[in-house]
C-alpha cells in the first residue's frame, strides 16, 4: 500500500442546515460538492476537504469529535477576534507552544476545531 495523501475528513452533524451555515458563513469556507439530495456537503480549506454529513441519514450513529481539526490561518488573534465577533465562543486563551499559536473552539454540534499558525520553520 502506498498512501499518497488524505482526501477528506468527515465532520458529523445532527443539523445539516445549521452546519452548512456555520462552515460557509461563519468560517468562510468554500462549498465544493453537495451530495445530491443527501445531507452532505464538502468544504475546501486549501489542503483538506471537510465533508459535513448529517451522519444518521447515512446510517451511522452521531458522535461528537473531540479531536480538533486545526484550521491554518495567518494570524490567530485576528482570526479569533473575527470569529468572536460572529458569536463563536473559544475554549481558553491563545496557546503559544514556542513554535505556533493555537486557539480552540467548537462547531454548533460540539465538534472540536482550532485555529493554528506555525511561526517557526519546520526543522
Amino acid at each position: 500500500m502506498n498512501v499518497t495523501g488524505v482526501d477528506f475528513a468527515i465532520v458529523q452533524t445532527q443539523d445539516f442546515d445549521r452546519a452548512v451555515d456555520f462552515y460557509e458563513n461563519t468560517l468562510g469556507l468554500e462549498r465544493s460538492i453537495q451530495y445530491g439530495s443527501h445531507p452532505g456537503m464538502e468544504f475546501e480549506t486549501g489542503n483538506l476537504t471537510l465533508a459535513v454529513l448529517e451522519i444518521e441519514k447515512f446510517g451511522q450513529p452521531f458522535s461528537v469529535s473531540k479531536s480538533a481539526i486545526m484550521l491554518r490561518v495567518d494570524d490567530v488573534p485576528a482570526a479569533r477576534a473575527e470569529l468572536e465577533s460572529k458569536g463563536v465562543p473559544f475554549h481558553g486563551d491563545i496557546i503559544d507552544s514556542g513554535v505556533c499559536h493555537q486557539a480552540f473552539f467548537s462547531d454548533p454540534d460540539g465538534n472540536s476545531l482550532g485555529l493554528h499558525h506555525r511561526y517557526t520553520p519546520r526543522s
